[in-house]
């Protein structure tokens, strides 16, 4: 009898870590993540409780935050969404449901999205390709965030650092065509790519 175990599978068909002159990517899929929204009225004691459990402020604009072990990425007035790695089966929307019990309302994103890293000094020049956000180092700088599109594919995109390294988190259903816009973008920047 065959085996009818689920077994995880890349999102990605065609895309596996690249590294070429001036850009890396990285398909990033052994993430944790959860959204989460503050309830009514509820906004100040869910910052406190999240300070006091990760050791920081929740964003309340446009920006990606460091925690302890975790990151919070903007995405509305009063929205977030929570990122870890998936280690020792760590599992954010129960951790979350815990932590802000009464507090917010925690959603799950961990099977439904998926992340791209782009760095490197052509990485803002291949963006720009699709990505219709002005991403100068001056504009766009480390921990900003935009809720935007990349070749018409809706994304949530943040500067990690400043070298640059971008991340952007897509369904996990466009990340095959995602992935084919961004290796053309590719190829029509750096020529050894083509």
């Amino acid at each position: 009898m065959a085996d009818s175990t689920l077994q995880p599978t890349s999102a990605f068909s065609h895309l596996e870590p690249t590294s070429l002159p001036g850009i890396a990517i990285e398909p990033r899929e052994n993430f944790t993540m959860a959204s989460f929204a503050a309830g009514k009225g509820r906004l100040e004691a869910l910052a406190a409780a999240i300070r006091e459990a990760y050791g920081v402020e929740l964003p309340r604009r446009p920006q990606r935050v460091v925690g302890n072990g975790i990151v919070f990425v903007w995405l509305g007035p009063d929205q977030w969404l929570a990122i870890a790695e998936r280690t020792n089966n760590r599992d954010l929307e129960v951790e979350l449901k815990q932590r802000v019990a009464g507090l917010a309302s925690v959603v799950d994103q961990s099977d439904g999205r998926v992340i791209v890293r782009v760095s490197g000094p052509l990485a803002r020049e291949v963006l720009a390709k699709g990505v219709p956000i002005d991403l100068h180092a001056d504009t766009f700088g480390v921990n900003a965030v935009a809720i935007t599109h990349a070749s018409h594919i809706g994304v949530i995109m943040w500067q990690v650092d400043a070298a640059p390294t971008f991340e952007l988190a897509m369904f996990r259903s466009y990340a095959d065509s995602f992935a084919h816009w961004l290796l053309e973008a590719v190829a029509s920047t750096v020529p050894a790519a083509a």
